[in-house]
C-alpha cells in the first residue's frame, strides 16, 4: 500500500465538506464575543436565502418618543407598576376613579366580614397552643403550690448539694508553684540570697515553711513574722509627717489642711457626667459673655456652677468672688458667693455684702442662717431690725427665736413699725390676757379695717372666755364693716374660715359664721341643692359641725322638706349620737308626719337602745299619721315577732290584712306562721292570697317551697309551673324549677327549662348563670365554657357571669380573663370579690385584703362580700382585725348576696341577727384554689 493511500485513510470524513446548517463556529467552547466581516459584510448577495434555521425574533422598531424601561424603585408606582400603565394615553376620568374606589370598598366589606372569624380561629390556635406547650413555669405550677404543705422537719432533713466537680481536676498531683510578690523578692536579694518557691511538702507551717537568708526560718528565734497591722500603723504615720511637713511653710501659714485633706480631694473628683466637649464649649461661651458684658450677675453665677458642677471649688470660688467686685450691688451674687464659701468665709462674705446692701432682707437671713449659736443669730436679726424695720419677713423670724415674754415685747414693737401686718397683730393677741387681747384686736381693726381674721379671731377670744352671746353681734359687725369697706364677702372662704375654727376648738364661733354667710350670693331656687352640696363637702372634710349647723339652717328654711330631714337623719345617724338623732327626727315629724321613713327611723332607735315600749309609742303615733301605711304596719310586726311577741304580731297582720290589704302584708302573715310552724295556717292564707295576688310570684315561690320541704315534690312543680304561667318574668321562680328538676335527676328538662326561660327573658345574665353551672355541676365543662361564651356575647357587661368565668378558666389563663373583667366591669363588686379569691388563691395574701377592702367599699350591702373577707381574717388575720371585720359588717346591715340570702331566709335562721349570720356564711365558705 502507498504512502497516499495511507494519508488517505486516516483523513477524517468530515474534513473539507460544507458546514451544516445553523452551525456556529465556537458555539459549544463560548466563543461568541466577536464576528468578522465575512459574517456582516457583502459577502453574500440580499436575495441569497438565509441558511440560519434559528434566526433572532427580529426587534420592534422603537419610535424615537418611547424610552426604555427603568426598573429603579424611584420609577415604581404603586398603581401603574414599573413600566407605566398599558392604558396610560388613555385618559383616567372621574368614571374611573369612582369605580376603583367602590371595587375597594367591596374589598374592604369583604375583608370585615372575615376579620372577626379569622381573629377568633387565631384566637382560639393561640390558646390551643398554650394548653398543648405551656411554660415551664406552668408546668411545675402544681408543684409550686403543693410546697405550702412540706413541713419544717422536710425541709431540714434536705441534703446539702455537694461538689459534683471531678476531685482530680480540683487537686491535681503535680506540684503548683505561687510566684512571689516583687517586695519579698527585693527582700531576699538585700539580704543576699533570694528564694522564689515554696515549699509545699513542709506541713508543719501550712506549707509556708519557706527557707529565708541565712538559714533562718519561721520557727527559728531569728525568724521575721510579717504583721499587716503594724505596716498599716506605718504606713498611716508615715502619711502624718508628710502631710505635716507639707502644712508648714517658711511664712507659717498653712498650705495644706491635714484634717480635710482627704475630703479636698473626694471634692475634686469631677461629679459631672456630660461630654467634656460640651463643658470646654459651655465655658469658653461664658467667659466671653462676661468679657462682653462684666456687669451682668447672671453671667458670674452661671460660671461658678459651672465650675462647681465640674469638681472645680476652688476655680468657682474665685469667679463668684471676681463677680462680686464687678458686681457689688447684686444680691444673687453675694449669695451664690456665700453659699461656695466655707466656715468663716462665707461670714465675712457676707459682712461684706451686707455693707453694700444694708436693706437685703435675703442677705441678713442668710447671714443668721451662717450663725451656728443662738445669741449670735439674735444679734443678727436685731442688727437687721436696726437696718430695715418695716420687713415683716425679719419680724418674724426673729420672734420665732424669742421667749415668750420677749415675743411680746418685740411684736409690740413689731405692729408699730409694721401696723398692716395682720399676722403680727393676730401673734401679739394670742400673747396677750383676755384684756390687752381686745385692745390689741381693736387696734388691729382700726389699722385693718378689710381682713376678716381679726373680727373672726375676736370672736374666737370672746367663746374661749364664755363670751357665747358677743359672737353673733362681733359676725354680723364684720360683715357690715367689711361690706362698708368694700370688701366682697366670699362665700367659699368665710366656710373655710369656719372649717378652721371648729378645728380649733371653736364650736359656736364656727356654727354663727355658718349661719350668717350660708346665703350669701346664692339665688333662691338654688339654695337647697347648693347647701346640701355644703352639708356633704363639710363632712367629706371631717367637719362636722359645719355640717349639722348647714343642715340646721336649711331645715329653718324648707322646714317642710322630707329629703333634707332624711339626710340629716342620716347625718346623725353615721356622725352623731343616738340622743342627738331622736332629738332631730321628734322635730322631723312634727314637721313632715307623712313621711314614713322617718317615724320608722324614730321606731328602730329606741329599739336599739332597748326601749321597746317607746318605740311602740311612736309607731302607735305614726298609726295615727298614716293609717294605711303598708311599710309602718310590717315594722310594727316586726318590732312584736323580734320580740317573743307572737300573738300581737298576728293581731296586727290580721288588722294590716283587713286595713291595709297588700301583697306583702299577706307575705309576711304566711312566713310567720311558716316559722312559727303553722303549716296549715300559712297554706290556708296562701290559697287566700294567690286569689287577690296571682301575679305576685314570691307567693308562688313559698307555695313550692314549701310543698318542697314536705317532699311533695310534684306538687312543687305543679306550682311552679302554675306561678311560671302568671309571671313568666319572675326568674327566681324559673330557677327554682329548674334546681327543683335537677335534684330529681332530669338534668335534660332541668337544661331545657333553662332554655326556654332565656327565650321569655332576653339578656337575662341571672338565667345564664344557672345555665353554665348546670353544665358544671352535671360534669360537662366543655358544654359550660360553651355557654358561658354565648352568655359573655349577650350580656358583655354583666358582673357577675365575668366573675363566674374567671374561675371557669384554667388556673393559667385565670389572670388574663380578671384584667378582661375588670376593663368591662370596673367597679362591679361581683368582678372585685372573683378577683380578690384569685389573689387570695395565688397565696397573695396583702393584694387579697386590699382587693376585699375595695370590694366592700364599693357595694356595703353585698354580704358574700363581707363573709369572704371575714372568713380571709379568720384564717390570716388577727383577732382585731376579725372584729373590726364584724363590726363593719354589722353596721352596713348587708341584705344581699347569693349565699347571704340562702342561708339568711332558712326559716330556721328567721330571728338570727347579722353578727349570727356572718359566721354561718363565712363557715359554708370554702378556700379559693
Amino acid at each position: 500500500m502507498s504512502v497516499q493511500s495511507l494519508v488517505n485513510k486516516k483523513k477524517k470524513d468530515f474534513i473539507g465538506l460544507p458546514s451544516p446548517l445553523g452551525y456556529v463556529p465556537g458555539l459549544g467552547r463560548g466563543a461568541t464575543g466577536f464576528t468578522t466581516r465575512s459574517d456582516i459584510g457583502p459577502a453574500r448577495d440580499a436575495s441569497d436565502i438565509s441558511d440560519d434555521r434559528h434566526a433572532p425574533p427580529v426587534k420592534k422598531p422603537k419610535n424615537d418618543d418611547e424610552e426604555e424601561e427603568d426598573l429603579n424603585d424611584a420609577n415604581y408606582d404603586e398603581f401603574s407598576g414599573y413600566g407605566g400603565s398599558i392604558c396610560k394615553k388613555d385618559p383616567y376620568d372621574k368614571d374611573d376613579e369612582e369605580a376603583d374606589e367602590i371595587y375597594e370598598a367591596v374589598d374592604k366589606r369583604m375583608d370585615e366580614k372575615r376579620k372577626e372569624r379569622r381573629e377568633e380561629r387565631l384566637k382560639e390556635e393561640i390558646e390551643r397552643y398554650r394548653q398543648e406547650r405551656p411554660k415551664i413555669q406552668q408546668q411545675f405550677s402544681d408543684l409550686k403550690r403543693e410546697l405550702k404543705d412540706v413541713s419544717f422537719d422536710e425541709w431540714s432533713s434536705l441534703p446539702e448539694v455537694g461538689d459534683a466537680r471531678n476531685r482530680k481536676q480540683r487537686n491535681p498531683r503535680k506540684e503548683v508553684y505561687t510566684a512571689m510578690s516583687d517586695s519579698f523578692l527585693a527582700k531576699a536579694v538585700q539580704q543576699g540570697q533570694s528564694s522564689t518557691a515554696i515549699d509545699p511538702r513542709d506541713q508543719k507551717y501550712g506549707g509556708l515553711d519557706t527557707p529565708f537568708p541565712g538559714g533562718m526560718t519561721p520557727g527559728g528565734t531569728t525568724s521575721t513574722d510579717i504583721d499587716m497591722k503594724k505596716i498599716g500603723q506605718a504606713r498611716n504615720t508615715l502619711m502624718d509627717i508628710k502631710l505635716t511637713q507639707v502644712s508648714d511653710s517658711v511664712s507659717g501659714q498653712t498650705v495644706v489642711d491635714p484634717k480635710g485633706y482627704l475630703t479636698d480631694l473626694q471634692s475634686m473628683l469631677p461629679s459631672h457626667g456630660g461630654d467634656i466637649n460640651d463643658v470646654k464649649k459651655a465655658r469658653l461661651l461664658l467667659k466671653s459673655v462676661r468679657e462682653t458684658n462684666p456687669k451682668h450677675p447672671p453671667a458670674w453665677i452661671a460660671s461658678a456652677r459651672l465650675e462647681e458642677v465640674t469638681g472645680k471649688v476652688q476655680a468657682s470660688r474665685n469667679l463668684i468672688m471676681k463677680g462680686c467686685e464687678e458686681c457689688p450691688k447684686s444680691e444673687d451674687v453675694w449669695l451664690e458667693a456665700a453659699r461656695l464659701m466655707p466656715g468663716d468665709q462665707a461670714k465675712a462674705v457676707v459682712t461684706q455684702a451686707v455693707k453694700q446692701l444694708p436693706d437685703s432682707v435675703r442677705l441678713w437671713i442668710k447671714a443668721a442662717t451662717i450663725e451656728v449659736e443662738l445669741k449670735g443669730k439674735k444679734r443678727v436679726y436685731r442688727k437687721a431690725l436696726e437696718q430695715i424695720p418695716n420687713s415683716v419677713r425679719l419680724w418674724k423670724l426673729a420672734v420665732e427665736l424669742e421667749d415668750q415674754e420677749d415675743a411680746r415685747i418685740m411684736l409690740s414693737r413689731a405692729v408699730e413699725c409694721c401696723p398692716t401686718s395682720v399676722e403680727l397683730w393676730l401673734a401679739l393677741a394670742r400673747l396677750e390676757n383676755y384684756e390687752n387681747a381686745r385692745k390689741v384686736l381693736n387696734k388691729a381693726r382700726e389699722s385693718i379695717p378689710t381682713d376678716r381674721q381679726i373680727w373672726i379671731s375676736a370672736a374666737k377670744l370672746e367663746e374661749a372666755n364664755g363670751n357665747i352671746h358677743m359672737i353673733e353681734k362681733i359676725i354680723d359687725r364684720a360683715l357690715a364693716s367689711l361690706r362698708a369697706n368694700m370688701v366682697e364677702i366670699n362665700r367659699e372662704q368665710w366656710i373655710k374660715d369656719a372649717e378652721d375654727c371648729e378645728s380649733a376648738g371653736s364650736i359656736h364661733t364656727c356654727q354663727v359664721i355658718v349661719r350668717a354667710v350660708i346665703g350669701v350670693g346664692v339665688e333662691e331656687e338654688d339654695r337647697k341643692h347648693t347647701w346640701m352640696e355644703d352639708a356633704e363637702a363639710s363632712a367629706s372634710h371631717g367637719a362636722y359641725e359645719c355640717a349639722r349647723a348647714i343642715y340646721a339652717q336649711a331645715l329653718t328654711v324648707f322646714a317642710s322638706k322630707k329629703s333634707i330631714w332624711l339626710r340629716a337623719a342620716y347625718f346623725e345617724k353615721n356622725h352623731g349620737s343616738r340622743e342627738s338623732l331622736e332629738a332631730l327626727l321628734q322635730r322631723a315629724v312634727a314637721h313632715c308626719p307623712k313621711a314614713e321613713m322617718l317615724w320608722l327611723m324614730g321606731a328602730k332607735s329606741k329599739w336599739l337602745a332597748g326601749d321597746v315600749p317607746a318605740a311602740r309609742s311612736i309607731l302607735a303615733l305614726a298609726f295615727q299619721a298614716n293609717p294605711n301605711s303598708e311599710e309602718i304596719w310590717l315594722a310594727a310586726v316586726k318590732l312584736e315577732s323580734e320580740n317573743n311577741e307572737f300573738e300581737r304580731a298576728r293581731r296586727l297582720l290580721q288588722k294590716a290584712r283587713t286595713s291595709a290589704p297588700t301583697a306583702r302584708v299577706f307575705m309576711k302573715s304566711v312566713k310567720l306562721e311558716w316559722c312559727l310552724g303553722d303549716m296549715k295556717t300559712a297554706e290556708d292564707l296562701l290559697d287566700d292570697a294567690l286569689n287577690q295576688y296571682p301575679d305576685f310570684a314570691k307567693l308562688w315561690m313559698m307555695r313550692g317551697q314549701i310543698a318542697e320541704e314536705e317532699d311533695e315534690l310534684d306538687k312543687a312543680r305543679e306550682v311552679y309551673n302554675m306561678g311560671l304561667k302568671k309571671c313568666p318574668r319572675a326568674i327566681p321562680l324559673w330557677i327554682l324549677l329548674s334546681r327543683l328538676e335537677e335534684r330529681s335527676g332530669y338534668l335534660t328538662k332541668a337544661r331545657s327549662i333553662l332554655e326556654k326561660a332565656r327565650l321569655k327573658n332576653n339578656a337575662c345574665p341571672e338565667l345564664w348563670l344557672e345555665s353554665v353551672r348546670v353544665e358544671n355541676r352535671g360534669g360537662l365543662k366543655n358544654i359550660a365554657q360553651g355557654l358561658m361564651a354565648r352568655a359573655m356575647q349577650e350580656c358583655p357587661n354583666s358582673g357577675i357571669l365575668w366573675a363566674e368565668a374567671i374561675f371557669l378558666e384554667a388556673r393559667p389563663q385565670r389572670k388574663t380573663k380578671s384584667v378582661d373583667a375588670l376593663k368591662r366591669c370596673e367597679h362591679d363588686a361581683h368582678v372585685l370579690l372573683a378577683v380578690s379569691k384569685l389573689f387570695w388563691s395565688e397565696r397573695k395574701l396583702g393584694k387579697a385584703r386590699d382587693w376585699l377592702t375595695r370590694t366592700v367599699k364599693i357595694d356595703p350591702d353585698h354580704g358574700d362580700a363581707w363573709a369572704n373577707f371575714y372568713k380571709y381574717e379568720l384564717l390570716h388575720g388577727t383577732e382585731e382585725q376579725q372584729e373590726a371585720i364584724k363590726k363593719r359588717c354589722i353596721n352596713a346591715e348587708p341584705k344581699h348576696g347569693e349565699l347571704w340570702c340562702k342561708t339568711s331566709k332558712v326559716i330556721s335562721n328567721w330571728r338570727l341577727k347579722c353578727e349570727e349570720i356572718l359566721p354561718l356564711v363565712a363557715n359554708a365558705l370554702s378556700v379559693p384554689t
